[in-house]
């Protein structure tokens, strides 16, 4: 017995002509914010929070940030805002000689622990590199 899998579960169906249920909701639920704006505070007034309303209800139909909604990116700056933060700060003064000490002593426990015997090539390379990127992290 063969049983149809269902395909394509992120697509969400067009339901009103080229928008979906939600996007749909969103033109309609700002046009309306507009609306009720425009008759409360009339067009001098009410042109900002119009466009405000507007804009943001059509960010949130037709701006697609990363090929994710719009609501996604508010959710997770809203959720960033609210989280507690840990801010370190360690300023290490160190000159040049006693770094390149440092790091070739760190690279030296660190082949000792792990046991490797390398040649003269490999081991040149593998210096060479490590240097490299050592720099790099060390210089930010």
């Amino acid at each position: 017995m063969q049983f149809k899998v269902p395909q394509f579960l992120e697509i969400e169906d067009k339901i009103f002509g080229p928008f979906t249920f939600k996007e749909f909701i969103y033109l309609i639920g700002g046009g309306g914010m507009c609306f009720v704006i425009y008759k409360l505070l009339g067009l001098f007034w009410g042109a900002i929070p119009i466009l405000l309303i507007g804009g943001f209800a059509g960010m949130l139909t037709f701006y697609r940030p990363n090929n994710k909604p719009f609501l996604d990116m508010i959710e997770a700056g809203f959720n960033f805002t609210l989280q507690s933060k840990l801010y370190i700060w360690k300023k290490h003064k160190i000159n040049h000689d006693t770094k390149s000490k440092i790091v070739s002593e760190d690279k030296n426990l660190a082949m000792a622990e792990s046991g490797m015997r390398l040649s003269g090539n490999k081991l040149r390379d593998l210096a060479w590199s490590l240097d490299v990127l050592d720099l790099k992290k060390e210089g930010n």
